[in-house]
């Protein structure tokens, strides 16, 4: 049987799947129906985004990953693909703001209480990426107004192991990163001392979250505890590695999976604030349709939800690239193409 267009697309029900609620109250409100299509557009690109991030997922959770295969290089585009969709979103802002504040005021009474932040598929995107439940802006408010279905859903996925938390184990298992201690290779106590001598003089605190980051080694001025961290410090060590000797064949896809993991950040840090800035060229400082407090609860939401955070603060720890440690003979080798 040949496959007909209108038929596997299944346009009769997407197209039909409009229905205005103007419609329903004899009244005329004629950008209703971009408001309605924008956000369903925002739903089926959130779906995408679930079927990229379900087959990464599936990769990273394999006991072993050759930093060399096919596998890392499908999980690095996948990746790009999750930010260039992001990108996508975010331009999406720029055709709903061609709808004015009066155009909106047509409809917007007649939606409650349903609102965006009943959208439960970007929540549970959230959970899979690797956001907590504990580094969640109002958390007795992020699930109330879902089906307990929804919630069920955003749960179980809270309760499996993330993508940053798979990250982290990948990062863990990174076999050429120096250790620490080590005697025998004093990499790190090297580093140290290079990147000690490279602080101007308002910097000097740096050393001490250097130490708690990459060592273990507690300091009272610490603001963040170890407990409370995403990456552990033998993650970390690795991650700063790879970002620092990126230039390494061996090392050049694992540094674009990182740097993808903060362009998705950066993307989502984005798409929040233009969201906030357009609710508040719509509504002012009224409340939302969900009940929320609209501008401020968004401001607030986007300060907090960076999800791939410890990976952008490791570029605090950075130094001149014709100051680093001399790599062995040997690791240069391993690190490079096998010939």
């Amino acid at each position: 049987m040949e496959v007909n267009y209108h038929d596997y697309l299944q346009l009769d029900n997407i197209l039909n799947a409009q229905a205005l609620e103007s419609d329903k109250h004899n009244l005329s409100a004629h950008d209703e129906m971009l408001f309605i299509i924008i956000h369903q557009a925002y739903e089926l690109w959130f779906k995408q985004l679930h079927h990229e991030v379900n087959s990464i997922v599936a990769i990273m959770k394999k006991p072993a990953l050759n930093d060399n295969s096919p596998e890392l290089q499908t999980v690095v585009h996948r990746l790009n693909r999750i930010a260039t969709i992001l990108r996508v979103l975010v331009h999406q802002i720029d055709i709903m703001e061609t709808m004015t504040p009066m155009d909106f005021l047509d409809f917007r009474d007649m939606l409650r209480p349903a609102s965006g932040f009943q959208s439960w598929q970007f929540k549970e995107l959230e959970a899979k990426l690797g956001l907590k439940f504990q580094h969640r802006h109002g958390q007795e408010y992020y699930t109330a107004q879902l089906r307990k279905e929804h919630v069920d859903a955003i749960k179980k996925t809270e309760s499996e192991k993330s993508l940053l938390e798979l990250v982290n184990g990948w990062l863990e298992r990174m076999p050429l990163a120096p250790s620490w201690p080590n005697a025998e290779e004093p990499f790190w106590d090297d580093y140290r001392s290079r990147y000690e001598n490279s602080l101007a003089e308002g910097e000097k605190d740096n050393l001490s979250a250097f130490d708690e980051t990459f060592l273990e080694i507690s300091n009272v001025k610490s603001e963040t505890s170890n407990s409370d961290r995403s990456l552990s410090a033998e993650a970390s060590r690795a991650a700063l590695f790879i970002m620092l000797y990126r230039g390494y064949p061996l090392l050049q896809q694992p540094f674009q999976l990182l740097n993808a993991l903060l362009e998705i950040d950066e993307q989502l840090s984005s798409w929040r604030y233009r969201h906030m800035n357009m609710v508040h060229r719509m509504i002012g400082t009224r409340i939302g349709t969900g009940g929320s407090s609209g501008k401020d609860y968004l401001k607030a939401a986007a300060d907090k939800h960076y999800i791939f955070k410890e990976i952008a603060q490791l570029n605090s720890f950075l130094i001149e690239r014709r100051k680093l440690p001399q790599l062995s003979h040997e690791l240069e080798k391993k690190l490079g193409f096998a010939g």
